[in-house]
C-alpha cells in the first residue's frame, strides 16, 4: 500500500538532485520491452520492471546490456553518476564480479557489494564455511572443484543427493542422484561445462529466505522472512519453473507464518550479516 511517509530506514534522493543525476541500469534485458525471454524467462520481465520503477521515481535512466558500455559511456568523459550492475551470467564463469571490478577501477559508485564480497557470497562452499564458523546450521557437503580427482572425493553418506554448480542461481544446472556414483557423474558433467560442483544430501524442499537491505540505520534492515512451501517437498523445483519457462505449480511465495521459525531465521541472518556488512541488499536462504 502506498504511503506518504517512507519507512524510517529508507533514504530518499532530494528532488533537486533527481534532475541532475544520471543512472545506468546495466542488465542483460535492460533495453528490452518486458517480454519473456526464451532462455531467461521472467528475468527479462524483472529487468524491465526495474527500469520502469527507476524512471517512475523521476530518475534519468540510461540502459545498457553489455560490459562494453562501461567503456563507451564512462571512460572518456564520465557523465554517469551511479550504476545498477545486474549483468550476471554474461557468458563466462564469475561474470557477476566484472562490472563491480570495472566500476571500482573507474571510480563510479554502484549498487551492490564490493567485488570480493560478491565472489564470497556467490561461492556456496565458502558461504557454508562462513555459516559453520558462526554456528549457523547448514547441511553437510562436498566441494568438487574443476581439476579434482573425482575418484578421490570423500563420499557423503546419504540416500539421495543434490548436485549443483557451486556458483549458480535459480537452480540452473542442478541435478538429483540416487547414488554417490551418480552424484559424481553429474559433477563431471558440470566440470565439462566449466563449473565447480557442490554435492549435498537431498533434503525435502523448503525454500525460506530473509531479504536484507541497507539504509540509514547502522545495522542491516531485515524484512519479513519468505517461504516457498511446495505441495510435494520431494519434487525438484527446476530452473525452468523458477524462470516461468514451463508450467508453474500453484505453490506461491508467502510470508513465513511460523513466528518462532521466522525469529530463528532472523537471528541466523543477523549473525551472517556481521561477516558481510555493510552492503546494499541481499537475500539469505
Amino acid at each position: 500500500m502506498d504511503t506518504e511517509f517512507p519507512h524510517e530506514h529508507c533514504l530518499q534522493i532530494p528532488a533537486h538532485l533527481k534532475a541532475s543525476l544520471r543512472i545506468m541500469l546495466l542488465a542483460k534485458h535492460a533495453c528490452g520491452d518486458g517480454s519473456h525471454d526464451p532462455v531467461d524467462g521472467n528475468h527479462a520481465v524483472y529487468h524491465h520492471e526495474l527500469r520502469c520503477t527507476l524512471e517512475k521515481i523521476g530518475l534519468d535512466v540510461v540502459t545498457a546490456d553489455s560490459f562494453e558500455a562501461l567503456f563507451e559511456e564512462l571512460c572518456e568523459e564520465p557523465d554517469i553518476d551511479f550504476v545498477f550492475p545486474l549483468l550476471n551470467r554474461a557468458g563466462f564463469l564469475n561474470s557477476e564480479m566484472l562490472a563491480p571490478l570495472l566500476l571500482q577501477r573507474l571510480g563510479i559508485p554502484y549498487l551492490g557489494a564490493s567485488p570480493i564480497l560478491r565472489g564470497l557470497s556467490d561461492d556456496k562452499h565458502l558461504m557454508k564455511l562462513v555459516a559453520r564458523s558462526h554456528g549457523v546450521p547448514t547441511s553437510d557437503w562436498r566441494i568438487i572443484r574443476r581439476g579434482t580427482d573425482l575418484a578421490a572425493a570423500e563420499p557423503l553418506n546419504a540416500a539421495r543427493y543434490v548436485v549443483k554448480p557451486n556458483a549458480s542461481s535459480a537452480s540452473w544446472g542442478i541435478g538429483v542422484a540416487e547414488s554417490w556414483a551418480g552424484a559424481l557423474a553429474h559433477a563431471a558433467h558440470l566440470h565439462a561445462a566449466g563449473h565447480d560442483a557442490i554435492i549435498e544430501p537431498w533434503l525435502p524442499l523448503l525454500d525460506v529466505a530473509v531479504p536484507v537491505v541497507g539504509g540509514r540505520a547502522p545495522e542491516p534492515w531485515l524484512l519479513l522472512a519468505m517461504a516457498y512451501i511446495p505441495a510435494d517437498p520431494d519434487t525438484l523445483r527446476s530452473y525452468e519453473e523458477k524462470r516461468a519457462l514451463t508450467e508453474q505449480r500453484d505453490d506461491p511465495l508467502e510470508v513465513l507464518a511460523n513466528s518462532r521459525v521466522a525469529e530463528r531465521l532472523s537471528a541466523m541472518t543477523r549473525t551472517l550479516c556481521r561477516e558481510l556488512w555493510p552492503f546494499d541488499y541481499g537475500r539469505f536462504e
